[in-house]
């Protein structure tokens, strides 16, 4: 989901909770506070030898322990002031893919591709998916569709 696309439904939900689910029906805590927007290049060289280049913007998401037992979740209209405030300082990257980092003591860190949000009358459910690392030279590894998906990649790849 691209930043915009993003910006689109919080504005189209205003004054509703927003909800960010990591893994299937575990969700950061109601005492997230979104702490950093980041615009991220990736200027990268994989191990065939092509080089890639592609940008990103991260939504970087925290828990508080000074509010562990806080019980509503941070508004549309929060985050939205919030991206205001951040875009007036830094451009954010409105077109580049956003991925939300977030981790706790049960789940580590990862970064997030949006997978798609859901709606009720009073929340915005964001559902977040995990991402597997690849090889990004099948063509020089000469890894079949299904080779890509198994063990195989990692010994052929760079060996």
């Amino acid at each position: 989901m691209k930043v915009k696309e993003f910006i689109k439904v919080l504005e189209q939900n205003t004054g509703k909770e927003l909800l960010f689910a990591y893994t299937r029906d575990q969700f950061a805590g109601a005492n997230y506070h979104l702490t950093e927007v980041k615009n991220v290049t990736f200027d990268t060289t994989d191990c065939g030898g092509k080089t890639n280049y592609w940008e990103e913007t991260h939504f970087q998401l925290w828990e508080s322990p000074k509010e562990l037992g806080k019980r509503s979740y941070m508004t549309t209209d929060k985050i939205l002031a919030i991206l205001r405030r951040v875009d007036g300082i830094k451009p954010i990257r409105q077109e580049t893919e956003l991925k939300i980092e977030y981790g706790n003591v049960d789940f580590p860190t990862s970064v997030m591709p949006v997978d798609k949000i859901d709606k009720d009358e009073r929340r915005v459910y964001v559902n977040l998916f995990s991402e597997a690392t690849r090889c990004k030279a099948n063509d020089v590894c000469e890894l079949t569709a299904l080779e890509v998906q198994g063990e195989k990649e990692a010994a052929a790849c760079c060996s």
